[in-house]
């Protein structure tokens, strides 16, 4: 904090900006303006982790059950990037 306050106010915007630019990137890559996108994007992940973790043997319809997840998650951040794009 000290450091900061040793800055000349020039110095401190710049600073300001380029952490508000960071987050703002960060923000739109995760699709901040979409929490429900967001969410659905977690929890997809999360889907996948247990169907990771899972026992193998089940026929073919685990590996299926990822295969589909994995499209899911694709689809949720294409329509995530195509809102961002049209914004």
């Amino acid at each position: 904090m000290d450091t900061l306050r040793q800055m000349s106010w020039p110095k401190r915007c710049l600073c300001a900006a380029i952490a508000f630019s960071a987050a703002f990137a960060i923000g739109c890559a995760t699709g901040g303006g979409q929490p429900h996108m967001a969410a659905a994007l977690d929890e997809l992940r999360s889907a996948r982790a247990e169907l990771q973790a899972a026992l193998p043997d089940k026929g073919g319809h685990r590996v299926r059950a990822i295969e589909l997840v994995d499209d899911a998650i694709g689809q949720v951040r294409r329509g995530i990037d195509y809102s961002a794009s049209r914004h």
